[in-house]
This record gives C-alpha cells, structure tokens and sequence, in this order.
C-alpha cells in the first residue's frame, strides 16, 4: 500500500433503502470498472482494503457517509473520484475525495445533523413536541436487537432539535413539519428513528405516514455552538501545507485504514 484515500459519498432517491452491503457491492463493482489500483489484503483470498465508518440504517438517505480506500499506485484523488462516479449508480455519488495524511476519521465523526421530513403534521404540533422532548430529563425508548427488546435514554444524545414548515411531499397533503436535529454519535447509538419514539412517548406526536429522513452532515463536534464540522478538513490542511510526494507518501501511508469497519468482499 503506497496511499489511502478517503471519500465522502451519498445516497439520494430510492438508493436510500439500499443496504450497507448492498452499497458495498456497488462500490466494489465501481472499484473494478474504474479500474482502481487497489491494495489487497494477504491471506488465501485477498480482498479489496476498504474501510467503512458508521454507515446509515437502511431507509436514511444521506449527504454525508465516509470510507477509505487503501491504494497500491498513486492517484489523484479528484480524479478518482470522476473515474468512480461515472461507474456508480445515480444517487449513489463521491461527492468529495482527499488524500488521507493524518490518522483517526472515525474517531472525528462525532456527531451527526439530520432532517426529518413529518407530511401530515403541522409545524406548530412538532413544536410543541420539540419543547416537551426538550424539557424532560429522560425520554426512554425501546428497539428491538438481535437479543430482544432494548430500553435506553435517548435524551442525552441530542444536542439540538428544532421544528419548522416545509412544503409537502406529497400530493394532498396540507402540512408538513421538518426537524433538525444534532445527535452525538454515543453508545447504544441514538438513531432518528429513536428520536420520533421519543417525541410520540413524551408529547404523543405520531405522523400519519412514515418520516423522510436524511442525514445532512457528520463530523467533529463544537461543543460549545452545538455545530458538525467537516471530518476531511484536517487531510486537507496537511496536503495544503505539504504538498504529496511520491516518496512521502510512501512513508506515511505504511499503517493500515485508520477506523471504521474493514470489509472484505470479493474482487
């Protein structure tokens, strides 16, 4: 491995209800027909090096998701991203590339701002269930795991959550509430989903269709205003100060993709 490469991608339209491993494929396939030079793991089947971190749920659409690639070659970044688009499937798009020159991007996505869209309900009822969320202490809600029922506190992770008015989706339909939250990234993760079973929980608020829901940005957290910032700033500044080499590179890109999960499909 002579460079990693990290980029940010999106999932627009239908491809939100693609799996995360539905998007690996697609992007292992993208890989291929761009004829990347990958660096591949050792062992009797190699794979692909790439590394994933904190994927949306299946459903979400997002503006903001993150992964790294190992490469055996240099490329340029912005030109791999071109390469990439041009063989993805439209809604999933590269929308940013950076060389990667400092460590720990998983460790940067700490928090995340996310819509969701509510048809059916007026901005003044999501208020007031914005305030009565926002005024408890605790709101505990449950989901279900692969080992049953979970009960935890959602209240915690949410740093902000703000109702406005939107026009509707779709047709007919009089009203349409949009929320804006913040949400730290904690453990157990608090998902939109748990933050609408906390609004019907603490001010009975239930849309009468499902919650269009997209996640806008993800990064470091300012604590103080409450603001995600974006996680590749950091490559960015290092590359503007100096620029690649190809010996530089060489030297320090020898570590493994830093965070996320590695994931290993078939070539």
């Amino acid at each position: 491995m002579v460079q990693r490469v990290r980029l940010r991608y999106t999932k627009r339209g239908r491809l939100r209800f693609t799996s995360h491993r539905d998007f690996q494929r697609a992007f292992e396939r993208a890989l291929r027909r761009a004829e990347v030079p990958m660096a591949y793991s050792a062992g009797f089947t190699p794979h692909p090096k790439v590394s994933y971190a904190n994927a949306a749920p299946t459903g979400t659409g997002s503006e903001a998701e993150y992964l790294e690639i190992a490469l055996a070659q240099l490329r340029d970044p912005v030109e791999l991203r071109v390469l990439l688009n041009e063989s993805m499937p439209d809604g999933l798009d590269i929308t940013d590339a950076v060389e990667a020159r400092t460590t720990g991007l998983s460790d940067r996505l700490q928090a995340s701002v996310w819509e969701m869209r509510l048809d059916g309900v007026t901005a003044e009822d999501a208020g007031r269930a914005v305030a009565a969320f926002l005024a408890a202490d605790s709101v505990e809600v449950q989901r279900r795991t692969k080992n049953g029922m979970r009960t935890f506190d959602a209240r915690p992770a949410v740093l902000r959550l703000e109702a406005s008015e939107g026009p509707a989706d779709r047709p007919g339909v009089p009203a349409c509430a949009i929320l804006r939250l913040v949400v730290r990234h904690a453990t157990p993760a608090v998902r939109p989903d748990d933050v609408l079973s906390g609004l019907r929980a603490t001010a009975d608020l239930a849309p009468p269709v499902p919650a269009a829901v997209t996640r806008l940005a993800q990064g470091l957290l300012d604590e103080e205003s409450g603001t995600v910032t974006d996680p590749l700033v950091p490559d960015r500044e290092v590359v503007t100060a100096a620029p690649p080499t190809a010996a530089g590179l060489s030297a320090a890109t020898e570590a493994p993709p830093e965070g996320g999960v590695v994931t290993e499909g078939s070539a």
